[in-house]
């Protein structure tokens, strides 16, 4: 009963968590930062992954940790399940080599605060890169993390529990995410949307045929 009880708790925490991210993250409250603090919204982004990755931790490390173990693999299963675990590390790197980290980490926006070339439009200049694993999935990242998530030699309660979790956030997060990409780019994503699976790629795959579309 304590298990269930204590799973329980981790889902309440990590949604909490993962609602007040998005939160954050919306539109409406990025309009609401403008109107009244103008251009200080150039470090509304480096300050949300500040917010993010330290309230990640503290709801980690409040979090139970029950020690059920669900499976641990023999040798030499632990290794050979390794691999798929490495294979998206490269994936993780591959894409994020189609983004722009600075802009990514709200370093960008400060640059352009100081330099007066901001505009409080927008907290991020977003950029359509259509190129390596974006040519077949939307959010690549999203896939890769899930396999690097799903992919453990070994396997407990806590982790299963977390790695469900985010899984679920992938999805649903991926889809608020689409709907601003819509509102920025218009029909050239919708265009997009409609050749490329969201993130599992497509079997067969489905390339696109344009390494960069948009802005």
């Amino acid at each position: 009963m304590s298990d269930v009880l204590d799973v329980l708790i981790i889902i309440f925490l990590f949604t909490l968590y993962a609602f007040v991210h998005s939160f954050l993250a919306s539109r409406k409250v990025k309009n609401s930062f403008v109107q009244n603090f103008g251009n200080l919204i150039a470090f509304y982004r480096f300050g949300y992954n500040v917010f993010a990755i330290l309230s990640l931790y503290v709801v980690y490390e409040i979090s139970p940790k029950p020690h059920v173990i669900i499976y641990d693999l023999p040798t030499p299963y632990d290794i050979i399940v390794l691999i798929p675990q490495f294979l998206a590390i490269i994936g993780l790197f591959w894409s994020f080599k189609y983004i722009c980290a600075k802009e990514f980490l709200g370093l960008n926006q400060i640059k352009r605060y100081f330099s007066k070339n901001f505009s409080s439009q927008w907290d991020e200049e977003l950029t359509l890169r259509i190129g390596g694993p974006y040519k077949y999935s939307r959010h690549p990242i999203y896939f890769f993390s899930t396999i690097f998530l799903i992919c453990r030699p070994a396997m407990d309660l806590f982790y299963l529990t977390v790695c469900l979790l985010a899984v679920v956030y992938f999805y649903i997060g991926s889809y608020y995410e689409e709907k601003k990409l819509v509102n920025y780019f218009g029909d050239t994503y919708i265009k997009y949307q409609k050749v490329v699976s969201r993130i599992l790629p497509g079997f067969p795959l489905r390339a696109y045929d344009h390494k960069k579309v948009g802005g």
